[in-house]
C-alpha cells in the first residue's frame, strides 16, 4: 500500500541520503562513546557529561533516521561494515586531549552538517516534507551544539562588536 503517495523511484535520492547520514551517524556516535570514556584532565567532570548527553541524542536521531527510510518504503543500512565503507566520518582511533576531542566532534559536524542539507535539498525535490521537517529540526540541533563546543574551545576571545 502506497499510504504516503510517493512514487518510490522519487524518493530513491532522499534515501540515499538518508543511508548515507546514517552511516555517519553511527560512527559518530562511536566517537563520542570513545570521548566518554576516555576524557581525562580537569575538563573531565564536565565533557564525560557532554559527550553522554550527545551520544544519547545521536542514538536517538540513528533510530529515526532508519525508521524515516522504512516510512519511505526502502531499506536502511544496517551492517557495521556497510556504515564503515560508507561514512565520510570516521573513526577516531588518537589519544586526544579534551580540546582535540572537542575540534575532532566540530569536525564531525561539519560533515553531518553538509549531511542534512543534501538530504534536505533531495526531499524538497521530491516533495517529502516530513523528510525535510525531521532533517531541518536535526539541523537546527547540530548548528546549536557546534556553536557551544566552539565557544568552549575559544581562547577567551574579545567580540569584534558590542552591541
Amino acid at each position: 500500500m502506497n499510504y504516503l503517495g510517493f512514487e518510490k523511484s522519487k524518493v530513491e535520492t532522499t534515501v540515499k541520503n538518508l543511508n548515507q547520514l546514517l552511516a555517519n551517524y553511527h560512527i559518530y556516535y562511536q566517537n563520542l562513546r570513545n570521548f566518554h570514556w576516555n576524557i581525562k584532565g580537569q575538563n573531565f567532570f564536565e565533557l564525560h557529561a557532554k559527550f553522554e548527553e550527545l551520544y544519547n541524542d545521536a542514538r536517538l536521531k540513528i533510530d529515526e533516521i532508519a525508521e524515516r527510510i522504512l516510512t519511505l518504503r526502502h531499506r536502511p543500512m544496517s551492517t557495521f561494515s556497510a556504515y564503515l565503507e560508507s561514512a565520510e566520518i570516521k573513526e577516531n582511533h588518537g589519544r586526544l586531549n579534551d580540546r582535540e576531542m572537542v575540534k575532532a566532534l566540530l569536525e564531525n559536524h561539519k560533515v553531518l552538517i553538509e549531511n542534512f542539507r543534501k538530504t534536505i535539498k533531495a526531499a524538497s525535490k521530491a516533495g517529502d516534507e516530513g523528510t525535510v521537517d525531521m532533517i531541518g529540526s536535526f539541523l537546527e540541533n547540530i548548528e546549536k551544539s557546534s556553536w557551544m563546543l566552539d565557544a568552549w574551545t575559544a581562547d577567551n576571545a574579545v567580540f569584534d562588536h558590542v552591541w
